[in-house]
């Protein structure tokens, strides 16, 4: 009820009907080339499995046991009741987070992935590997049943980026602008590109981006353009780099004019023409889409969604700005998958995040872009594995022997 003159804290109380399943799971994880938290010595990694809750929230129901002083760690196998994993319900979330473990509790957080029991129940196979993205945004490793799963290593992957540059986004030279070019500080923009950009590099082929803008007019003649390069090269619009889609965005602001309409489709159907040109797996292309969330073309977006989703294709779009993304949550396609004249989408091939969500008021700059980077990469590896499983193509690469620790290959996709 609270104490006059102190914040005190809330307690939540949650019910839930319990289930009927009276199954127990027997897993065994390893991981290989974990990040290194500690100055001396490495990690002593230890992993915690969450249940969700029908509210969305996550409660602790495991934690395995410490592993002193190793990046490989082969934790001990543990029983746990499918109940207490998910209730009994096979497509449940279930979350995992990795830790390096600290004396003085302050364990500090080395990546997580979700997964399902449905997905966990198929034991070993290429389905339960999973890269996880560190805190630091840097690196990956795989968090594997034993022994080593199936590697896709012979997938490339390749980025696109596009940015939104029509005039609701205000004037870049005025401070309210979601485009506004301070001295001080990155702008909405630049934030997310560099917080998710900065993850994705590490798993594009060749490190260089397509980067694209739309809803500009350009120079000499005004012309309005939705799929312009960034860098002004129309026949090498590529950028080295999350560093160099930074400076050829900031160099775009300079020279362009924000106008309108905001259009999404010419620039899924730009990435889309590639995508069409190589469905044999050895390539899948992401277009990342950074945008303020007004959009004008939504019956031609729909139709480019449901068509891309044929193809070695996702899209990813990151919302900046206050607006209410009705829009974009209805192009993410979770709760009613996207149809145009008549027709579903294959599948759900698009993710949507709200920037504003992952602006942490503590001022933990790292952990909240950390957050941004996880979620808006969540749904690739499921989505890229779908489109493989539904043209019945298999990696290139045999499983190999399990390795012992130290021995493993280098992370992949």
């Amino acid at each position: 009820i609270g104490i006059p003159g102190k914040n005190c804290g809330t307690i939540i109380l949650t019910a839930e009907e319990l289930g009927n399943c009276r199954d127990c799971a027997t897993m065994q994880f390893c991981a290989n080339k974990l990040d290194k938290k500690d100055f001396f010595g490495r990690s002593d990694p230890f992993m915690v499995f969450y249940r969700s809750n029908e509210d969305g929230t996550f409660t602790i129901c495991h934690k395995t046991e410490v592993v002193k002083n190793t990046l490989n760690p082969v934790w001990q196998p543990f029983t746990i009741p499918v109940r207490a994993l998910c209730n009994g319900d096979y497509d449940r979330s279930i979350k995992v987070e990795v830790y390096d473990w600290d004396r003085d509790g302050s364990h500090d957080f080395i990546g997580a992935f979700t997964t399902s029991y449905r997905e966990l129940s198929r034991g070993q196979s290429q389905f339960n590997v999973y890269e996880v993205s560190s805190l630091n945004i840097s690196k990956c490793f795989h968090l594997i049943f034993l022994p080593s799963p199936l590697s896709l290593s012979s997938t490339q992957i390749h980025f696109t980026v596009a940015i939104d540059f029509t005039a609701s986004n205000g004037n870049p030279s005025q401070s309210t602008s979601l485009h506004y070019m301070s001295p001080y500080q990155m702008n909405a923009y630049a934030m997310a590109l560099k917080a998710v950009g900065e993850i994705i590099q590490d798993y594009d082929s060749d490190k260089m981006f397509p980067a694209l803008g739309f809803g500009a007019k350009l120079p000499p003649d005004g012309r309005v353009s939705h799929e312009f390069p960034l860098n002004g090269n129309v026949d090498n619009p590529y950028c080295n780099g999350m560093e160099g889609i930074l400076e050829a965005y900031h160099e775009s602001l300079k020279t362009v004019q924000l106008y309108g309409p905001t259009n999404f489709a010419p620039v899924i159907n730009h990435v889309a023409r590639y995508a069409a040109a190589v469905q044999d797996g050895s390539q899948y292309f992401v277009l990342l889409i950074i945008t303020d969330g007004v959009i004008s073309d939504m019956a031609q977006t729909k139709e480019a969604i449901v068509n891309a989703a044929k193809l070695p294709m996702s899209i990813i779009i990151v919302g900046v700005g206050q607006a209410e993304f009705d829009a974009m949550v209805e192009l993410d396609g979770d709760d009613v998958r996207i149809s145009s004249r008549g027709k579903l989408a294959e599948r759900d091939i698009v993710q949507f995040v709200p920037f504003r969500d992952y602006m942490d008021r503590t001022g933990n700059h790292v952990l909240s872009m950390a957050r941004l980077a996880k979620d808006v990469l969540a749904e690739i590896p499921d989505q890229l594995i779908l489109y493989m499983k539904s043209r019945g193509i298999k990696p290139n690469q045999t499983p190999p022997d399990y390795s012992p620790p130290g021995l493993s290959p280098t992370p992949t996709v």
